[in-house]
């Protein structure tokens, strides 16, 4: 089964919490597929990665940069993996069907919008039924995570 993560955003935007945690997951030595609700929204992503920092760069891609299976991080509306990633992460209420195909899933959701906090909820029911393990994440506020819950 996967571990899913659930990454309840409550201080900063996902823009400012995502080179974060893709910094973690490409320091561990694995690959990644960010899914996001449109295509506007992973050439948002996309952009953002390019210049969340001036000192540090994060390698990425998406379809309209190509040569998916050479980009550690593949950015896509699609629930695809073209880049052999072990970690799936999806935001803006994206969903895959091949979540099991994953190590680790980190489900990013926005705290600020009830929609999003109650289609949370009813994915995490889900993945248990599943027999998922799955574990909340509540950002602090120095945009750090507190492990909340694992069941």
């Amino acid at each position: 089964m996967t571990d899913i993560g659930f990454y309840h955003l409550t201080g900063t935007p996902l823009e400012r919490a995502l080179p974060k945690l893709l910094e973690k997951v490409l320091g561990s030595g694995k690959r990644a597929v960010v899914m996001a609700g449109s295509e506007e929204r992973v050439e948002s992503l996309n952009a953002m990665l390019w210049s969340y920092r001036q000192d540090s760069f994060l390698p990425h891609g998406s379809v309209r940069d190509g040569n998916a299976e050479a980009q550690p991080v593949w950015l896509t509306a699609k629930d695809e993996n073209p880049n052999g990633a072990s970690i799936l992460i999806l935001s803006d209420g994206a969903s895959s069907e091949s979540i099991a195909s994953f190590e680790r899933c980190l489900e990013m959701f926005d705290g600020r919008d009830e929609a999003a906090v109650a289609e949370a909820r009813l994915r995490w029911k889900s993945y248990q039924e599943a027999g998922h393990v799955c574990v909340y994440h509540q950002q602090t506020e120095t945009g750090g995570w507190e492990r909340k819950t694992e069941e």
